[in-house]
């Protein structure tokens, strides 16, 4: 509850401060807002599990939030430069990140599903508004309306969920509804359906095919740090909640609804990475590869295990860094040639090794090579599947991870191999320290994944 709090007594400190124009304070004021929060994060670790109301402080919920939390500071300090020749109100922008985060905190450490639903409204209402923040670019104004409206539609869902769960049960409560599970052999036929109109929810949130239709024009319309927002921090706290929800409190029906789950995991990767394969823009093809790895993050839920937690943490604090580093990078490019192409990444080593570099990593964590923490995350997915013997979708899982192998290194090859402009690309101050913690905690999970594998 500390957590939430002070995210949220830092998000009304940081509006008030936008009020009287301190815009050199913004930043600061958030960094210590959020570094006291991922204290009392440590601080509750390894405690007994806390009961507040609807929610509940378990390590599970604490290692989620400081994933999201670190994610979110590593994300403000990529706005130098940024929001001050976009916009005049800058305070906005924080404080709706701020708010977004206090969301995802509430829906990590839901054990009621109404404040399953409050956690993710607080959080959708505010990516609503931060699609479309810059009022005078279309691309912006149309990434917000599509989010609002298949947001909204997924919502309807979600809900439609939670009634047909609560008159079954009488319940919101997670315990009590696996303990209904447990100890009913005749469950309520409208349980079932329930089920599945909110794994369609959250299906919707999380970007995972069918219902992705709205990720790659809503990433590619919306500011390139607001993308790196949602791609990263957002999902991780999607799949959080996703977690929390089927691998507790439907764990007992889980024979029901892994078949529908294994179908949303084939369509994901394939359609995720197969549609990769043809993009021409960079970003345009990150916000596929999201959704490619959404389909690898369902895994854990295929086999559930003890380490099912464990395996989604891992996988998802490699894809949060490895992503914010080339949003990071994409970012700088865009700005020096204001083009997100593939062709402008050309001779990028040449420009900027350090940045060629680090990039060079996060693809290669992205695309599952030994000694990143992306190959960490997959072969402990993989690995999880195989307790069953599932070797068949192993199989097609890792001939998708393949074919992310072509798109990635192309982004390698442009910057290493090929001719671009010999204009120089510098990095700010606050972009080297991004970089270089997000490329060193890629490489040492990769290296000592045993350092977050056994936190849950």
């Amino acid at each position: 509850m500390n957590i939430i709090i002070t995210i949220s007594i830092t998000a009304f400190i940081v509006l008030y401060a936008g009020l009287f124009k301190a815009n050199k304070a913004l930043l600061p004021l958030t960094v210590i807002g959020l570094l006291t929060a991922l204290v009392f994060t440590c601080s509750a670790w390894n405690g007994n599990a806390v009961h507040f109301g609807m929610m509940q402080t378990d390590n599970f919920a604490l290692a989620f939030s400081g994933i999201c939390i670190a994610g979110t500071l590593l994300i403000f300090l990529l706005t130098q430069n940024y929001f001050h020749a976009k916009s005049d109100n800058i305070a906005e922008y924080y404080t709706l990140i701020l708010f977004a985060l206090a969301g995802m905190i509430m829906m990590i450490s839901y054990k009621n599903m109404a404040m399953l639903f409050v956690g993710l409204e607080i959080m959708s209402v505010s990516l609503y508004i931060l699609a479309g923040i810059r009022k005078k670019d279309f691309a912006s104004n149309e990434a917000s309306l599509k989010y609002f409206l298949m947001g909204a539609f997924s919502t309807g869902f979600l809900l439609f969920g939670i009634t047909l769960i609560y008159g079954a049960t009488g319940s919101f409560d997670l315990d009590k509804i696996q303990a209904y599970l447990v100890n009913n052999q005749a469950i309520s036929p409208i349980f079932y359906p329930g089920v599945i109109l909110m794994m369609i929810g959250l299906s919707f949130k999380v970007g995972a095919a069918p219902f992705h239709f709205w990720t790659p024009d809503v990433y590619e319309g919306s500011p390139s740090l607001i993308t790196t927002f949602m791609s990263t921090v957002v999902k991780t706290a999607g799949f959080a909640a996703f977690l929390r929800l089927f691998a507790d409190a439907f764990a007992p029906l889980h024979d029901f609804w892994v078949a529908p789950l294994v179908v949303i995991v084939c369509l994901t990767l394939f359609i995720g990475n197969v549609t990769a394969l043809f993009q021409k823009n960079f970003k345009r093809m990150l916000a596929y590869s999201s959704i490619s790895h959404a389909g690898y993050l369902l895994f854990s839920l295929i086999v559930l295990t003890k380490n099912s937690g464990n395996n989604v943490l891992v996988y998802a604090a490699a894809y949060t860094f490895a992503s914010i580093i080339a949003f990071a990078v994409l970012i700088l490019v865009k700005q020096k040639t204001g083009s997100d192409s593939f062709e402008s990444f050309n001779g990028l080593a040449k420009r900027n090794p350090l940045v060629a570099l680090c990039l060079t990593v996060a693809m290669l964590s992205l695309a599952g090579i030994p000694l990143t923490a992306g190959f960490i995350g997959k072969y402990l997915m993989f690995l999880n599947v195989m307790t069953e013997y599932k070797t068949l979708l192993v199989a097609f899982a890792i001939l998708n991870a393949l074919v992310g192998f072509y798109y990635y290194f192309r982004v390698i090859v442009a910057m290493w191999f090929k001719d671009g402009a010999e204009t120089e690309l510098s990095t700010p101050s606050q972009y080297k320290v991004v970089l270089l913690v997000s490329v060193a905690i890629t490489l040492v999970l990769g290296i000592y994944p045993a350092i977050i594998l056994n936190l849950i």
